[in-house]
């Protein structure tokens, strides 16, 4: 009789820590969960250094940072480990002994974020496979030695801008053994249709190691710019999508916006990932849409044009 209690004791306990870890499961929102995107010097207008930079992301509430920068990548780690800030990611477009030699000097995990090579000119869709398998393979070694992940990073090249080109490059490496590389799914860069998202991102959430917002607009097969977070017409449903799924994974917001104060842009958004969160919960309760900055214009560097009236 005692044996029967004790394991109707432990089956009720069980049950409800799992409704406890469901309940309990940290928002996608959560400002602990949310790193700040492409705020080093060449994207912030007031050229913050490393010191500034991470005293910047403590003042907004922000304590993660996927950074995009080069040059001082130890005074970069320096200064969040001062400031408590975790370097949750890498920009990483090509094999880099500096950043893998700090990573592991530092004792830090950041994710290893891979975009499409434009070198790789192969049409065929088996040899294209093949040829992103062997160029991510060393990548994905190194970080794996580090106990770091890879993310595939849709950006800037067509044919890896596919999610599905993704997932076949992950697969054939799962089946290689490689298993520490994934998908970062950028709203930025992505094109594709919204009625075909919720199937979409059904397909790639079991490979999702981050997701980074930004605004997108009513077509979502035109080119996104880079827009805050509420202030366009598509992102609120497919966000949406994102948190009804149930991943809990890191999200990013993107700054990148060189003639503005990297500050005001990752505010920007935090403002408006924050509407969005009330128009999840309550259509309308979120008031009026963000609105974009009036961002200047950068200073023009072109040469004057040659007199080509009086040219014979």
């Amino acid at each position: 009789m005692k044996h029967t209690l004790t394991l109707l004791t432990i089956a009720i306990l069980a049950t409800a820590s799992a409704r406890l870890t469901a309940a309990d499961a940290p928002s996608i929102f959560d400002r602990k969960n949310i790193s700040a995107l492409w705020i080093a010097a060449p994207w912030d207008a007031k050229k913050r250094g490393p010191e500034e930079r991470m005293k910047m992301l403590r003042e907004l509430g922000l304590s993660r940072l996927a950074y995009n920068g080069s040059g001082a990548v130890d005074a970069e780690i320096e200064a969040a480990k001062k400031h408590g800030i975790e370097i949750a990611a890498w920009w990483y477009p090509a094999r880099n002994p500096q950043i893998v030699d700090a990573t592991k000097r530092h004792g830090i995990h950041p994710q290893f974020w891979v975009a499409g090579s434009r070198a790789i000119t192969v049409t065929n869709e088996a040899d294209r496979i093949a040829a992103e398998v062997a160029r991510i393979r060393p990548i994905a070694e190194d970080a794996a030695a580090l106990g770091c992940k890879v993310g595939l990073y849709n950006h800037r090249e067509p044919w890896f801008e596919e999610q599905d080109h993704q997932v076949a490059i992950i697969e054939r490496l799962k089946h290689d053994g490689i298993t520490n590389v994934g998908i970062v799914f950028n709203f930025h860069h992505w094109r594709g249709s919204q009625v075909e998202f919720p199937a979409l991102f059904q397909r790639i959430q079991p490979y999702l190691i981050a997701v980074n917002l930004n605004g997108m607009k009513a077509d979502t097969s035109q080119y996104p710019g880079v827009r805050f977070i509420g202030s366009d017409e598509s992102e609120l449903a497919m966000i949406r999508v994102v948190e009804a799924s149930g991943w809990r994974g890191p999200i990013g917001v993107i700054h990148e916006r060189p003639t503005v104060d990297a500050a005001e842009g990752i505010k920007g958004n935090l403002q408006g990932l924050e509407w969005v969160q009330k128009e999840l919960q309550q259509p309308g309760s979120g008031g009026p849409k963000p609105q974009e900055p009036v961002v200047p214009k950068p200073a023009s560097t072109a040469s004057p044009q040659p007199d080509t009236k009086n040219a014979k």
